[in-house]
Order: structure tokens, then sequence, then C-alpha cells
């Protein structure tokens, strides 16, 4: 994950930093977790990890 946000403007921002970094856009995920109940939406944006790091996801076993 790259970054989790109430504030859509700085997912924006990191967004198009990642982009102008040359990152493929099919790299890219944007979660919108709507917000209920006092919660408000929180925006997650994520880079897929073809190749993990070795270790990577052992604290899941059960995956």
């Amino acid at each position: 994950m790259v970054v989790e946000t109430v504030d859509q403007a700085e997912t924006r921002t990191r967004l198009r930093r990642i982009r102008e970094a040359g990152v493929d856009g099919s790299m890219i995920r944007i979660d919108t977790l709507c917000g209920r109940l006092g919660l408000p939406t929180t925006y997650r944006l994520s880079r897929f990890v073809t190749d993990p790091a070795p270790g990577a996801g052992d604290e899941h076993p059960d995956h």
C-alpha cells in the first residue's frame, strides 16, 4: 500500500507522482472505502507487486 487517507486531494497528488515516476497505470489500484455511521470515506492507493520480496506474506500462512 502506498497511502491510505481521508483526503481525496492527497490521493490524487500521490497518484500523479506515481505516474510521473513511470509506473504503469495498470499496476495501480485505488480503493474507496465508503464511510458510514460517522466514519469518513477513506481512499487507499496501492501498487501491485509482481515479485514479492523473500519472506513476504509469511505473517499469513493460511493464504
